[in-house]
């Protein structure tokens, strides 16, 4: 018995009947133990086999019962197998271990199979799906028996299934109560298996789907999912499938698109990697065209509202193309709304488009019924009649109905539905029946078009499998005419029957899908509600099928889209070749005398400085065994110079920190390699870093030797010059000088290059670099030369730089410094060494577009920042405010203007190597000054009525009162008739109940950050008779902890019954006659959470002795509340 055909667990030891089975991780079928409950006898096949094998709720292809009785039971060998027999066209018999195999302890339980008795005979591929019962009995009494169960897909792999341990031997050997003979008697015992081979209509029954293929079984390939969009993979694959929008979509001009950036492009990359691949496709290229960031995928959307947006993208990109209408040919239909009142003539109608329908499920039976609700006629009456305009109300009937239905129907089935009585989003999981096919032409208005059939095929279920908080999306199609329904499951594909299509996704009461019931159903079917069912039907004209539905063939594809996807497949093949072959090879990068020139900063190029980016050098892919004659050859070529003029120079890193050329390798061994130059002269860097070195050679002369005459005792240099009025610092050239000679004959060299006249005073700085681990620079990094000492007294080497400049006077110095610029490489090198590049964006991207990037010196305070910023913008910087940036790239609070406060201090908490330095900036109308010494505060304005009618913004200063802040809103708002002319400003407290209202006196810049609220206040309130009490009213659904809109003051009268009062509280809130009789009203005592004590209309509120906390609670539903979704945005 092979570690493969394990059925329950090794270590598993139990003294019961019932064997325990190990269900693998991708296996669903289950086996179980039973005991017979009545005397049955195994001799009576029919019966038994209908007690001991439920049904499956699977067509039965052939039965077959065998029996076997092994002789000498006690001397049987260890493994034993019976006589084949024939079932279903397949070949099986019983694998006993008559003292247990080597999955459990020896002469403990017998271990029983049914094993397909030849695999390897079988053809390729093979499978069998089996029911079967094992049973062993006495062999004189049939009635006495021990069966166990179970059911499997029988392939190559798993080819045997059955029970480690059937039963134990010990009470095989003896009778059992109620038992009058033992199993095995005599050292016999009859063994008898009952097997139904079931029909796979779809090939994939009980399937592990290790190693499945959807290609290959099912022509198509799924979608990968990014995490939760699988509701976006079962559209796109019902879109995919629809190929006459397919051909539209190619038909989008894209030659010349991003497609990151274009949703068009990235779309038909999709579609065509669907038809061309053999593997599931990946759609993080759409959802980027589409603007999303990653936290997008992790978050479901509405089906719905995701097919609308993503249609609507595309029709823009068809109009003006051959693909220009073809959105509204397919799913674009027509329907009327009117109304028409029943005791005048007059009718008012309105067309529109529609582009799917959403129907309700909730209360319908079928399909039909939920299109008759959606055409049912509304009668307008009573306190609902209809105001005709120069008629006044009036009796009307009002509905809707269809003109005309699309070719492509897309139905949304009310699922998710906002319940107000829960206040809360809920899954409706009733029954609802959709057919295969529909008659539409009964829903039609009478003046509709009838030329056409309206007779419609289902082509798709979109079906939603879980509750609403959570689940899983997948889609079933008939791709066309020819092929069968199938399931696009996000990367998985498989055939699917009629059943799956239709019963099992109606919703409602209904059994396990599959007929398979758990262990604790087995005697008694439970109802359960399904919440797996349809969300979403595509129905298409049955006279539309051959052309929506046509085949699609070779030229239906772009060539241009082809050969693209071509390329990039072979380019992604060659890169994943490069990476699986990275450790052969080793990255060179080489500077030049051209590089050199370019380069403003410290080195001959800048590699690893996290202010600023890497240098763009010639880099080589060099084969760490290739030698170092070929590559250097192939430099040579690269930079169309004659290979005996060059020589490469090894770049190292010095002790102080500097990246400077070291030695040149040397080509006096032929088989030296690359990565021996590296190991050898670059022992601590991954990579080869080099210096091209080239001999110029004189005009008319011939070449010689190369570098002859500076092989000994000649020093390589590096010149840079510094531009005190451009204020730059670039290359010149190299020179090679002699080690004795003096540090002043640079000079003459240096005139010459810069073609200045020969006695132009210079003054030399050599760049040591820094000292130590010192953050910034330091005296001794630049350093004065003295012109009269050698290169060799100097400690100048081969690679070292030696800045220099034309000698300025020191007032001509002071002015530079005084314009905030450096009058010498000294100060110079301090700024490079102190730059920063800092990344600016618009914090409003609505109001500003323009992104950028600045150079800063770290020590540079706020407001030089803002000057510069405001140059670049062309505006004032006093008008200027920044944001830092958090980890997710978005802004942050706003950044205080402090004088003390440096750039370095600005950007540091979020400064990191792999990216520049992010801020915000936002433009304002007033400055920032002005801006801090104000108060903004946004009060939302309540009315007399206790409904949020408006939010007012205010910008005042910070020393003004509040009531001030009155005087500004009463400005703004209009007041009812009679009116006080009062108002209240009040915050609300946490939890909902209360108003804290503000003194008239207390200052604006001391008040907390918080929400304003502002209402006018009524009489009785603001002038209550001498016995009332003004007692606090909130509002709150079905737990006074849910609360919501705003509390309000009230004044409780003496004596006054509650109907009377409830009028009041009416009139306060100024709801209707209708609303008042859904609000129920309570106490609420909040010391000793007592419940609430909800109130009868001859109850008197004033007669409680209300304590601070107590309040009067209205409790209904909270009509302004609008579930929370995030919307769907496709920005390409």
């Amino acid at each position: 018995m092979s570690n493969a055909i394990v059925f329950d667990s090794k270590h598993q030891q139990n003294d019961s009947m019932e064997d325990v089975v190990d269900e693998k991780a991708t296996a669903g079928p289950t086996m179980e133990v039973d005991e017979p409950a009545a005397p049955y006898s195994v001799l009576d096949y029919e019966s038994f086999a209908a007690k001991h094998m439920p049904d499956l709720g699977h067509e039965i292809a052939d039965f077959k019962h065998y029996s076997w009785r092994p002789a000498k039971w006690r001397t049987l060998d260890k493994k034993i197998t019976s006589s084949e027999f024939v079932c279903g066209g397949h070949k099986w018999r019983i694998l006993l271990f008559p003292t247990g195999n080597s999955n459990a302890p020896p002469n403990e339980a017998v271990s029983i199979y049914l094993d397909y008795a030849d695999p390897k005979g079988a053809p390729e591929g093979w499978h069998a799906c089996a029911q079967f019962a094992l049973v062993m009995h006495n062999p004189h009494d049939p009635t006495d028996y021990v069966v166990s169960h179970a059911h499997h897909r029988f392939t190559a792999e798993e080819c045997d299934w059955g029970f480690t341990r059937f039963h134990e031997l010990r009470k095989l050997y003896a009778s059992a109560d109620g038992v009058k003979r033992p199993i095995i008697e005599n050292d016999e015992t009859n063994i008898t298996v009952f097997v139904r081979v079931l029909v796979d209509p779809t090939g994939v029954l009980w399937h592990n789907f290790i190693h499945y293929d959807s290609k290959k079984e099912t022509g198509y390939v799924g979608l990968k999912n990014q995490g939760a969009t699988c509701y976006m993979n079962s559209l796109l694959q019902s879109l995919f499938c629809t190929s006459y929008f397919r051909k539209a979509v190619y038909q989008i001009p894209t030659q010349d698109d991003v497609p990151a950036e274009s949703v068009a492009l990235a779309l038909q990359r999709v579609f065509y990697n669907l038809q061309t691949s053999d593997q599931a496709v990946g759609t993080n290229e759409l959802t980027r065209s589409f603007g999303w960031k990653s936290l997008d995928s992790f978050m479901q959307h509405d089906v719905q509202e995701f097919n609308r947006v993503l249609q609507e993208k595309l029709e823009g990109k068809m109009k003006g193309t051959l693909a220009d209408g073809a959105i509204t040919k397919l799913f674009v239909g027509k329907m009327r709304s009117y109304v028409k009142c029943v005791n005048i003539d007059f009718v008012s109608t309105r067309s529109e488009d529609f582009y799917d329908i959403q129907l309700n499920v909730k209360g319908m039976r079928n399909l039909y019924d939920s299109f008759k609700d959606y055409i049912s006629v509304e009668t307008l009456d009573g306190d609902n009649k209809y105001f005709a305009e120069g008629l006044g109300l009036q009796d009307a009937k009002k509905g809707v109905i269809f003109q005309s239905f699309p070719d492509v129907l897309h139905l949304q089935l009310k699922r998710f539905e906002y319940d107000m009585q829960k206040d809360a989003m809920v899954k409706i999981n009733d029954r609802h029946e959709f057919p295969f096919e529909i008659n539409l032409e009964q829903f039609l208005d009478e003046s509709a078009d009838r030329s056409q059939t309206h007779i419609y095929h289902l082509h798709g279920v979109l079906v939603h499998s879980g509750d609403l908080h959570g689940g899983h999306y997948f889609a079933l199609i008939k791709p066309d005419k020819h092929t069968r329904w199938l399931k696009f499951d996000d990367d998985r594909v498989t055939a699917v029957t009629d059943k799956e299509v239709l019963e099992e996704n109606y919703g409602g009461e209904g059994n396990v899908p599959n007929g398979v019931l758990p262990v604790a159903q087995r005697n008694q079917v439970r109802a359960s509600k399904r919440m797996t069912n349809a969300y979403m039907l595509v129905y298409i004209r049955d006279s539309a099928v051959d052309s929506v539905l046509a085949p699609f063939t070779e030229k239906d594809t772009p060539p241009h889209l082809k050969q693209r996807l071509e390329d990039e497949r072979q380019q992604a093949e060659a890169k994943k070749r490069e990476r699986e072959e990275q450790h052969l090879y080793l990255t060179a990068k080489i500077i030049t005398d051209d590089s050199f020139s370019k380069h403003q900063g410290f080195d001959l190029a800048a590699f690893e400085d996290k202010t600023w980016p890497a240098s763009e050098l010639a880099t080589f892919r060099v084969l760490k065994q290739e030698l170092y004659s070929t590559f250097k050859g192939r430099v040579a070529n690269h930079f169309n110079v004659p290979e005996q003029q060059i020589r490469l120079w090894v770049l190292v890193n010095r002790q102080n920190k500097t990246v400077r050329p070291d030695i040149f390798v040397p080509e006096t061994e032929a088989t030296l390699n690359v990565e021996s130059v590296r190991n050898s002269m670059a022992a601590r860097q991954s990579d080869l870093r080099l210096y091209l070195d080239i001999w110029e050679i004189a005009p008319n002369k011939p070449i010689g030797q190369p570098f002859a005459d500076v092989a000994q005792n000649h020093i390589m240099i590096f010149l840079k010059y510094f531009d005190v009025q451009k204020q730059t610092l670039l290359g010149v050239c190299k020179v090679y000088m002699q080690r004795t000679a003096r540090v002043g004959d640079l000079s003459s060299v240096i005139c010459e290059k810069m073609r200045w006249a020969p006695q132009t005073p210079i003054k030399l700085y050599e760049a040591r670099g820094i000292l130590g681990n010192l953050p910034e620079i330091k005296p001794g990094m630049i350093e004065l030369m003295k012109a009269k000492t050698t290169f060799q007294q100097s400690e100048i080497q081969d690679g070292d730089i030696i800045c220099f400049q034309s000698d300025i006077t020191e007032k001509e110095a002071l002015d530079y410094e005084q314009q905030g610029l450096s009058p010498t490489p000294v100060q110079f090198y301090d700024f490079l060494m102190n730059r920063v590049l800092i990344n600016f964006k618009p914090r409003d991207e609505e109001k500003d577009k323009e992104e950028f990037d600045l150079t800063f010196h770290k020590k540079m305070n706020y407001e030089t920042l803002a000057q510069k910023v405001g140059e670049k913008l062309n505006h004032e910087p006093i008008k200027l405010r920044f944001f830092a940036s958090n980890a997710q790239g978005h802004p942050k609070g706003p950044l205080k203007r402090a004088l003390n406060q440096s750039v370095w201090d600005i950007i540091q908490p979020v400064y990191t190597m792999a990216q520049p330095s992010l801020l915000f900036y936002e433009r304002l109308d007033v400055s920032i000054i002005e801006l801090e010494t104000k108060r903004s505060l946004k009060v939302i304005w309540t009315g007399v009525h206790n409904k949020e009618e408006a939010t007012l913004p205010f910008l005042l200063p910070k020393t003004n009162m509040i009531h001030d802040l009155a005087d500004q809103i009463l400005k703004q708002v209009t007041l009812s008739a009679g009116s006080t002319n009062k108002i209240r400003v009040f915050e609300v407290t946490k939890d909902g109940k209360y108003q804290k209202e503000f003194n008239s006196s207390e200052m604006l810049g001391n008040l907390p950050e918080t929400e304003f609220y502002a209402e006018e206040i009524p009489r009785e309130e603001l002038e209550p008779a001498s016995e009332d009490k003004i007692i606090n009213v909130f509002h709150y659904t079905r737990e006074p902890a849910r609360s919501h809109g705003v509390p309000f003051k009230f004044a409780a009268k003496p004596g006054e019954k509650f109907t009377d009062t409830k009028k009041r509280i009416q009139e306060r809130i100024g709801v209707s006659d209708k609303d008042i009789t859904k609000y129920r009203f309570a106490l609420i005592q909040i010391v000793g959470f007592k419940q609430p004590t909800y109130l009868e209309d001859d109850d008197v509120v004033y007669e409680h002795k209300f304590a601070p906390e107590d309040v009067l609670g209205l409790d209904h539903v909270d009509k302004t509340r609008v579930p929370e979704s995030k919307g769907i945005n496709i920005k390409g």
